[in-house]
């Protein structure tokens, strides 16, 4: 799709991963947004992951966790090796990803941060999440995004 590139799609093309994107309609400041954004996608919400920059004793730290629950901070900060998780203030987290709040990816972040991501996904065949615009989501295998993100799996989410 021509305009549709951002630093995350240049990643997965210059990695040569198999991946989609996926364009949606969805206010950002919809109620429910995750749930929105699954159905305008036409596939289950458990197959959608947030994107959530948070803070982990003090160091930036990424989480990404199933837009059908809510994070864990203890269960961050665990995952992290830390004792403490707060969610980041939005800025830092924009200036660090070189994202916008509500389009933030766990891939091609200006900064790349340590990344925790759900242990759900590995139970998924494909997940999406955000391809680093507002209204595009990244369709790609769950062992790809951790590959890519250098990250670690832990349960975070709380239903």
């Amino acid at each position: 799709m021509a305009g549709q590139g951002t630093p995350a799609t240049a990643l997965l093309a210059k990695r040569k991963i198999n991946h989609s994107t996926h364009p949606y309609d969805v206010s950002p400041d919809a109620p429910n947004y995750g749930a929105l954004v699954a159905a305008a996608l036409g596939v289950p919400p458990e197959r959608v992951f947030k994107t959530l920059v948070c803070e982990v004793d003090g160091a930036l730290t990424v989480a990404v966790v199933p837009v059908t629950g809510e994070l864990d901070l203890k269960a961050l900060a665990a995952a992290a090796g830390g004792k403490r998780a707060a969610m980041a203030d939005r800025t830092a987290a924009e200036r660090a990803t070189g994202y916008v709040r509500g389009g933030i990816s766990p891939l091609g972040q200006r900064k790349r941060l340590p990344t925790v991501v759900d242990a759900s996904a590995l139970a998924q065949p494909t997940v999406y999440v955000s391809a680093g615009r507002r209204g595009l989501q990244l369709q790609l295998s769950p062992t790809d995004l951790v590959d890519l993100t250098g990250a670690v799996t832990a349960p975070l989410a709380t239903a």
